[in-house]
């Protein structure tokens, strides 16, 4: 690394003396080098030769994402013609990113690991634990005080594994890591299911549970199933009020929250190349909406122009140098109908702006058909909130087109109807756009700047009155609008849209305004329409950013001691799991039967609960609390078996735990789906959870299950599922020669005496099926460094 300076604060092998005093360490942009250049020359001399080998062991031309695949196959994965959605490949990532809600519990695991220093560059970023509520400023003063203990916390662990630190208030993971990490042809894993968002720089960049990055911190291979490959071709060119947000939500729309599951997208195209590097980066963060294991872009000039802007003109002549590699074979994009399992087709000339939601990031609704849409469904037309930002839309693009309507609303004489609110990505986005006057701009129309954080996207938004849950719309350029999502109100409308469609509606102040068509009263009685937005790539003068908020760890942090009080609440160090006795599981009670979606938020909500992300035993007090039950419709109120009695689901479990007692979760589809929150699957593991049968699994969470050593199972006839009774005792029968392929029989045992057998199909390799054996995957990863 080339940016490493003397980090004098960590004297006498001591974190920060306060968190809320980060000022007196100040890094000036322009000096800063590339990060990691030494691995990326390596990665780059590399990658030619490996590709060649693949595409003569294959002998056929290959995809981007096969290129970048085959050249981080693991020293020891043997290169074959591996088959699409059922090989398991072993990895070597380049790098590990994490952010400070779900870095806790990795960075937990990792410390029972007994590594003295990560194997690969990794960063952690504190940017989830930072309520939206007064301002920037203020609302950083309470995060930096309120959870002092966890930043510590995760400096001294970065300190002391040689892990780059970014503190709170320099910016969203997503953002930093593309402003300062992304490098074509790379790949990287991250504790947080929008780290694809690299894929704007043409990365493998990949959404993982904690004890995923614990494996690669600590050396070990990374495994993966061989994704199948979706291609989607973008032909024309945006204009006018169409923005990159458009592209992706209308293929939200088509593929739905299901429709990438196990495949990696590959965008490509004239429409590809004319996008900006950034705008490529909104489409690769809302893959994860659609469940894609990651989505990507050749490498062009916008790219290269990105690299240049934001120091990194090393990096861009390096990837100048493999230009062939890190793009599609020719012949690939001459006829992709050949080398992608399903192929899209979008013609941006004529595409228009979307508005996806409510409540759901896949109900893609034209911003021409929103009043016919709104009216059929009852949907609220007033627009109570616009939200910009966040880390899928708070380039300097992103601002810069936004800001240009905003000006328009002083220039015609307009009045915003709607509140309106900024998070910046990052602090270089937020101090440029202060220099060049956008904020300003924004205040004019009454806008609030809140810290460069997650905020509003993740739930963590104090929003005066969503407490008294009424019904109300807000419009948001965000990824995700889950019910309770931004503010906990289950009956808050969220859609999702660009931030110049959501910057017009909060202008307008209605959801059915259509700014291409439609005019608006300003304050004289006139009819005025809003000109279509403008802005600029990258900023004319460049990048600037006085302190950009990152800490270089110590190069020896051995002396370097981290310590958790027994007494916080915030904070609790890891028990090992316990192994599997060897038998099969007989007469485990039906906890829940989880009806419709049930996401990673429904299994573990974020907002007010991110702070016991770092200690499991109160975390658990949340599990399952959203999933909607089977025999009742509410939330957290199941039977409990052994005294009748209908209570939450926590506290249901902590009696089933406490009576030696294991059970077994039931879902719907795409259980999991959403954030890679291994607490989901933690939480679970920790309360006596035994099994998780469903219809199907979100990638990552299926993932998450079973490095805890959990049981994840799927309905081999997914009718099955109507067979679980509410007082149904399950027996588990084949675990004594659980092998892969081998699927497993599920004895049910009703109330009224009678039984019925299902068959149970799972996805378990022998690897797999190790760390259940072991209890969970870190148990393994312990055992090899204590014999070592």
């Amino acid at each position: 690394m080339q940016c490493n300076y003397d980090a004098k604060w960590w004297e006498k092998n001591k974190i920060f003396h306060c968190v809320n005093n980060f000022s007196f360490i100040k890094t000036i942009k322009s000096t800063i080098m590339a990060f990691d250049i030494e691995m990326i020359s390596k990665v780059y001399k590399e990658m030619p030769a490996k590709v060649d080998a693949a595409r003569a062991a294959l002998g056929r031309p290959l995809t981007l994402a096969e290129k970048i695949l085959f050249s981080h196959l693991h020293a020891e994965q043997k290169l074959e013609n591996f088959e699409r959605a059922n090989s398991y490949v072993d990895f070597a990532p380049d790098r590990v990113a994490m952010q400070d809600a779900t870095a806790q519990m990795a960075l937990l695991q990792f410390m029972q690991a007994g590594r003295p220093k990560v194997a690969v560059p990794s960063t952690v970023h504190c940017d989830h634990l930072i309520t939206a509520k007064n301002g920037a400023s203020e609302d950083l003063a309470f995060a930096n005080n309120e959870s002092k203990e966890v930043y510590d916390f995760l400096a001294s662990v970065s300190n002391k594994y040689g892990i780059g630190f970014w503190k709170p208030g320099a910016g969203i993971i997503h953002q930093i890591v593309l402003e300062n990490y992304a490098f074509p042809g790379g790949m990287m894993i991250g504790t947080d299911s929008h780290t694809v968002n690299a894929g704007g720089l043409g990365m493998i960049a990949i959404g993982v549970g904690g004890a995923d990055a614990c494996d690669v911190m600590a050396g070990l291979p990374w495994e993966l199933k061989w994704p199948k490959l979706i291609g989607v071709k973008l032909t024309g060119k945006l204009s006018g009020w169409t923005a990159p947000k458009d592209i992706i939500l209308k293929v939200a729309g088509i593929l739905t929250v299901k429709g990438g599951t196990g495949a990696i997208v590959e965008y490509f195209g004239e429409g590809a190349v004319s996008l900006s590097a950034t705008g490529k980066g909104t489409i690769a963060n809302m893959g994860a909406e659609i469940g894609a294991t990651t989505s990507t872009f050749g490498y062009d000039e916008s790219m290269s122009r990105y690299l240049k802007a934001t120091g990194r003109s090393e990096v861009a002549a390096l990837a100048d140098g493999i230009k062939s590699y890190l793009t599609a074979d020719a012949e690939v994009y001459a006829n992709p109908e050949k080398y992608f399992d399903e192929l899209i087709e979008i013609n941006l000339n004529e595409l228009e702006p979307h508005l996806n939601g409510p409540f759901t990031p896949d109900l893609a609704t034209p911003i021409s058909k929103m009043k016919e849409a709104a009216a059929a469904n009852g949907w609220p037309s007033k627009v109570e909130v616009g939200l910009i930002g966040s880390c899928t839309n708070s380039s300097y693009e992103d601002i810069s087109r936004a800001v240009s309507l905003a000006k328009q609303v002083s220039e015609k004489g307009l009045k915003a109807k709607a509140e309106f609110t900024i998070s910046p990505g990052s602090e270089q986005i937020r101090f440029t756009i202060q220099r060049d006057g956008f904020l300003d701009v924004f205040d004019q129309i009454g806008a609030k700047v809140f810290t460069n954080a997650c905020g509003p996207c993740i739930g963590m938004w104090d929003r005066m009155g969503a407490e008294k849950k009424e019904k109300n719309t807000i419009v948001h350029s965000f990824n995700r609008n889950f019910a309770k999502r931004a503010d906990g109100n289950p009956n808050t409308f969220a859609f999702v849209a660009s931030p110049e469609i959501v910057t017009a509606l909060a202008i307008a102040g209605s959801l059915t305004f259509n700014p291409l068509t439609d005019t608006l009263t300003n304050e004289k009685g006139e009819q005025v329409k809003l000109d279509p937005p403008t802005g600029d790539e990258l900023p004319t003068r460049g990048f600037a950013v006085d302190d950009p908020g990152y800490l270089a760890p110590a190069t020896d942090g051995s002396k370097v001691s981290v310590e958790v009080s027994p007494a916080s609440n915030r904070l609790q160090l890891l028990d090992p799991f316990a192994e599997w006795d060897g038998k099969d599981l007989k007469g485990l009670k039906l906890l829940i039967k989880a009806k419709g979606k049930c996401t990673t938020d429904h299994i573990s909500m974020a907002g007010p609960w991110l702070k016991f992300r770092g200690h499991l035993d109160n975390i658990s007090n949340n599990m399952l609390i959203g999933a909607v039950n089977f025999f009742n419709e509410k939330t957290d109120n199941i039977k409990n078996q052994l005294s009748g009695e209908y209570g939450p689901v926590p506290a249901t479990q902590r009696a089933y735990k406490a009576a030696g007692i294991g059970t077994i979760v039931v879902g719907d589809e795409n259980y999991g789906e959403g954030s890679s929150r291994e607490h989901a699957a933690m939480e679970p593991r920790h309360l006596g959870v035994r099994v998780v049968l469903t219809k199907s699994f979100a990638r990552i969470h299926e993932t998450n299950l079973k490095k805890q050593g959990m049981l994840a199972l799927t309905f081999a006839d997914k009718t099955d599922y109507e067979k679980i009774q509410e007082d149904d005792s399950i027996d588990i029968i084949g675990l004594t020669t659980f092998a892969p392929g081998k699927p497993l029989t599920l004895v049910l045992h009703h109330k009224d005496g009678t039984t019925q057998e299902i068959i149970a199909n799972h996805t378990y390799n022998d690897q797999q099926i190790n760390w259940f054996k072991a209890g969970a995957a870190l148990n393994i990863i312990r055992k090899q460094v204590a014999g070592a």
